[in-house]
């Protein structure tokens, strides 16, 4: 089958005759419509965990194989975790962080840059007729980007998004979207439009006043190993920083202030995929203006390319 195969060495190319997955019991098999090229593909094509095989992790797919005849043809998202499903953790909290999991695309499971991909059955979530493909793909970086909210001990008045890229968009108008004030700050004047019509308040990084500082919640989605240090410089004392960068390079960093000021640092990843199709069902959160291109499969390596270009929003692969 075609696909997109990285070496783990930092080369990408497209593969016409790539084996097609087996699928195991309990699995389906998907014939992928539409994948999104997220940030953390990049950062695995550049070499990032030594990933070798096919990457990707945002997608929507027909169910052509399965155990369980109800999900048959229907049109699905997929969680990218998949727990062992018999652990204390998958028990309690989904597998998100099942010490037995794989990852679609990222960790020990092939995954949507090709024609099939096999998911457990799951972490399948329906996609509803009302919801098209373009916008039904964005439900994983969407649930990803809500999740922000679950991370918070209690719901924030005033928020700041650092990074006004493909994820760092989401989470602004996800935040928006849940009621809370929210400053979007970035380097790009025409990608920052993009958020001012929403009620967003937006800045460019060079033009951000001190008065901004002091936010309850400050998301750190720059994508760079800077912006942790900028995030902990804008939190408020007992304040939330949520981190969603995941960068190939090492950091350094003063944590000096995260103890001074009694600051929340938090890893945030993954968040519940059914709630952001509902989100976007109801027209709550509107991605495709963030889409900026779009390949067939067989250019994979080319949409890769693109979405690598300083600036670029989301790039689609049909």
């Amino acid at each position: 089958m075609l696909a997109l195969v990285l070496d783990g060495a930092g080369h990408a190319r497209v593969s016409t005759d790539h084996r097609s997955p087996d699928r195991p019991p309990g699995e389906a098999l998907l014939e992928v419509r539409v994948r999104g090229v997220c940030d953390t593909d990049l950062q695995l094509a550049r070499g990032y965990m030594g990933f070798s095989g096919v990457p990707g992790h945002e997608l929507v797919g027909e169910v052509i194989a399965c155990d369980d005849a109800s999900w048959m043809g229907k049109r699905v998202v997929a969680d990218i975790n998949a727990g062992c499903g018999a652990c204390a953790e998958c028990a309690a909290r989904g597998g998100h962080h099942c010490p037995h999991r794989t990852v679609l695309g990222i960790l020990g499971r092939s995954g949507a840059f090709a024609e099939r991909v096999s998911v457990p059955e799951r972490c399948l979530v329906e996609v509803p007729s009302s919801l098209d493909d373009d916008r039904a793909v964005f439900a994983e970086p969407l649930a990803a980007a809500l999740h922000v909210l679950d991370d918070c001990a209690e719901r924030p008045r005033r928020g700041i998004v650092l990074g006004d890229g493909k994820l760092g968009q989401l989470i602004a108008r996800a935040l928006a979207s849940e009621g809370v004030a929210t400053t979007l700050v970035g380097r790009h004047a025409h990608k920052l439009a993009l958020a001012a019509p929403l009620g967003i308040e937006t800045f460019l990084e060079r033009e951000l006043p001190s008065s901004q500082r002091g936010a309850d919640l400050v998301v750190e989605a720059t994508g760079s190993e800077s912006g942790l240090a900028r995030a902990l410089e804008l939190v408020a004392p007992r304040g939330t920083v949520a981190l969603k960068t995941t960068v190939a390079a090492k950091l350094t960093i003063d944590l000096a202030p995260v103890v001074i000021n009694e600051v929340r640092v938090v890893g945030s990843r993954c968040g519940d995929l059914a709630r952001a199709v509902d989100v976007l069902a109801r027209g709550g959160v509107d991605p495709l203006p963030l889409v900026e291109a779009r390949y067939p499969l067989a250019r994979a390596d080319e949409a890769f390319a693109h979405a690598g270009r300083r600036g670029a929003l989301k790039v689609l692969v049909d």
